[in-house]
């Protein structure tokens, strides 16, 4: 399989914002677009995403993952970029129809459909930087996937830099294009310097999250993440794990925590990522003003693993969804 988001399948999904109101949700073979260089997204970074994921069950049949919960996250992230914001039934409409197009693309188990709905502004007009787009294109594109980390489930190397931030205070909360363009020269660094996988962000010394995913620590009986403020992405795959956590007994502690803290708890915790693309990532090292420091063991976690476990039994139709985040579609 290609590296992760680097094959397509044959088809996609359209809807176009043009006096006020929406077209329809609209199959077509995925092509290039055409845009006027005075195209609004072009200059003034008017764009939101989602990423979600329809799985291939045992038995043939295809299910999404919490959608409806990417497709509020979709909904505020454009109210907050002063984008048109399109209704929920026509992004799940878009989000539907652009699965059930290619469901003979759809890998099976433990391969995946990586599902990304995307909201640009397309109004022309360059004078327009003090205020939203009054245009707007919605598309659904989507990709078949396995592993988002090369080499499949390792221990990864995170550095810790504590002067950048991935995003201003209020809007890492927004996925948005421009937080995740303002972390690469951090990451690129991280990978040639270190040999790092990602970095992440701790401004003034605060732990946040990396340019890609939510963090996690799992010490004694406590599962630990940095607590909602607006500065971090409310991830939906950290708050799948959250619920799977306490439902294991784990005591869940949404909270500030900093560097020094999180370095004393290293040695006895185990650490990881998560995300739609990652879903659990286990974290063996960080680095830190130059000194690494091994986390647990340095080896993937088990208790990560089971939780991760937990996540994808559910994901793959091969537990019981108490939480009902899983929607038959084919």
């Amino acid at each position: 399989m290609a590296e992760f988001g680097q094959a397509f399948t044959s088809q996609m999904v359209v809807s176009s914002f043009e006096n006020d109101q929406w077209s329809t949700a609209d199959v077509k073979p995925i092509g290039p677009f055409s845009f006027h260089p005075a195209t609004h997204v072009l200059h003034y970074s008017s764009t939101c995403f989602e990423g979600l994921k329809a799985y291939r069950w045992v038995d043939g049949s295809i299910h999404l993952f919490r959608h409806h919960d990417n497709i509020s996250r979709l909904r505020a992230s454009a109210a907050s970029l002063c984008l048109p914001v399109p209704p929920a039934e026509l992004i799940e409409e878009a989000i539907i129809n652009a699965v059930k197009a290619v469901t003979d693309e759809i890998p099976d188990l433990p391969g995946a459909l990586y599902i990304r709905p995307t909201l640009i502004g397309t109004e022309l007009n360059i004078g327009a930087a003090g205020r939203g787009s009054k245009n707007a294109l919605l598309y659904v594109i989507t990709s078949p996937v396995g592993d988002y980390f090369s080499g499949g489930v390792r221990p990864l190397k995170l550095l810790i830099d504590d002067e950048n931030m991935r995003s201003t205070p209020k809007f890492g909360q927004v996925k948005t294009g421009g937080n995740y363009a303002a972390s690469l020269g951090s990451v690129t660094s991280a990978r040639a310097e270190y040999q790092a996988d990602q970095v992440l962000f701790c401004p003034g010394g605060q732990v946040q999250e990396t340019g890609a995913a939510n963090f996690m620590i799992l010490r004694g009986n406590d599962l630990i993440t940095k607590k909602l403020d607006g500065s971090i992405l409310p991830g939906i795959t950290r708050n799948s794990i959250l619920k799977l956590g306490a439902d294991m007994g784990y005591q869940v502690h949404e909270i500030d925590f900093t560097v020094d803290e999180l370095l004393n708890w290293l040695p006895d915790s185990e650490a990881f990522l998560s995300g739609t693309a990652a879903v659990l990532s286990p974290v063996g090292s960080v680095v830190y003003q130059g000194v690494g420091h091994t986390v647990g063991n340095g080896e993937v976690g088990e208790r990560s693993m089971q939780l991760k476990q937990a996540l994808t039994s559910i994901q793959h139709g091969k537990q019981e969804d108490r939480w009902h985040w899983t929607s038959l579609i084919a």
